[in-house]
């Protein structure tokens, strides 16, 4: 543990930071996961699975917008969900 008190504050203040960006990303994954379920569905409602890519990738963007996950990786989850979703549409 730091003796000083400025590096206390810091450990407390990247502790919490690192709470808060693990539960972002745990969000982020939920989101995804939620689209993955609904594009991969015998039967997709349309009208479902739009919504939930939609705020899946609202949710990537949000989580890229704030550093927590860098804008390429949020470029590339988002670039992966279309593809399935646009491979499941054709098909």
């Amino acid at each position: 543990m730091p003796n000083i008190k400025s590096v206390k504050k810091d450990v407390i203040k990247s502790r919490k930071n690192h709470l808060r960006n693990v539960a972002a990303k745990s969000a982020m994954k939920t989101f995804i996961k939620k689209a993955r379920t609904a594009i991969e569905t015998p039967a997709p409602d349309a009208a479902a699975t739009a919504e939930a890519i939609r705020q899946a990738c609202k949710v990537i963007d949000k989580t890229a917008e704030r550093g927590i996950i860098h804008k390429n990786q949020a470029a590339r989850r988002k670039s992966r969900l279309m593809l399935l979703a646009n491979k499941k549409a054709q098909s």
